[in-house]
């Protein structure tokens, strides 16, 4: 190897290395919320810990891109307590899974600030607390999975503004009242899980301008009213499941197109038809047991 070939490797080496350090920094307040994160959530009791003298990006579940915290992937780590508002001195991050952990006390207001959040996983936590309006705010939000923790209070009518929406699960709370008129403006929506709350009054028409609809479950709670005829209009839905709820009426189930439908749960003996009479060849039934999983 020639002198200058040498020379050339070597200033190549240099710039690659200054390169990766450069990306490994964050910036001094990020640092210092991700530290306090790891304090307030008991970190030395973490299933994989930080080594906090190591450069961020090589904690467990950071992942840093262009000098900043994108990622905070923290799945099933034993974390306890309550979240510090100090999480939203992370502006640039895109996913946040906090999931299956024991998390306590209300979510702060300042995750509702993190407007580049792609994915939002929060459930089988104890959170407790009101979902704000400024949930709005979360524009690019893909994923919300808040299931099974202790939020209450209405569902706010402003996550109809969330229009990347594709997956929406808060099901297995304390949530009341009705279901957002807003809830149709959700274009993407793929999974609309409301299992198991206090929902009550009619399901809203708009649910049928949910085109992209697969999953639909708002069994376990207080609806009632007549079944909206647009539901007819949910094309692509494959799972229905609305059984132990008030409705009065079921007459617009006759217009599902239930040769799609894998899961159809509903109060059979509620309705004036019996809707296992016609042809669900490829539905499994599960008359009025949630968690029944015969076929019939």
């Amino acid at each position: 190897m020639t002198p200058m070939i040498m020379k050339r490797s070597f200033i190549l080496i240099i710039a690659l290395s200054a390169a990766l350090w450069v990306s490994a920094q964050v910036p001094k307040n990020e640092q210092q919320a991700l530290e306090e994160l790891y304090f307030a959530t008991n970190g030395r009791q973490w299933l994989l810990k930080w080594d906090l003298n190591k450069p961020v990006n090589e904690w467990y579940g950071v992942s840093v891109r262009g000098g900043h915290v994108v990622g905070l992937e923290l799945f099933h780590n034993n974390l306890m307590g309550p979240l510090p508002e100090s999480i939203g001195m992370l502006p640039r991050l895109e996913v946040l899974n906090l999931a299956f952990n024991n998390l306590t006390g209300q979510l702060p207001q300042t995750v509702f600030d993190l407007s580049e959040l792609r994915i939002l996983k929060i459930e089988m936590n104890r959170l407790k607390g009101e979902l704000p309006e400024s949930i709005a705010g979360l524009s690019k939000l893909v994923e919300f999975s808040a299931f099974n923790n202790f939020l209450s209070g209405r569902i706010p009518a402003g996550i109809g503004l969330l229009k990347s929406l594709e997956i929406l699960n808060l099901s297995s709370n304390t949530f009341y009242g009705r279901i957002p008129e807003s809830i149709g403006s959700l274009q993407k929506l793929e999974s609309l899980g409301l299992f198991e709350n206090q929902l009550y009054g009619d399901i809203p028409e708009s649910i049928g301008e949910l085109s992209a609809l697969r999953e639909l479950v708002l069994a376990n709670n207080k609806l009632g009213g007549a079944i909206p005829e647009s539901i007819g209009r949910l094309a692509s839905l494959e799972i229905l499941q609305i059984q132990h709820n008030d409705f009065d009426s079921y007459n617009n189930l006759g217009k599902l197109n239930t040769r799609q439908l894998l899961v159809f749960d509903y109060d059979v003996e509620k309705s004036a038809i019996d809707y296992r009479n016609q042809d669900f060849s490829r539905t499994r039934m599960a008359d009025t047991k949630f968690e029944d999983d015969n076929d019939n």
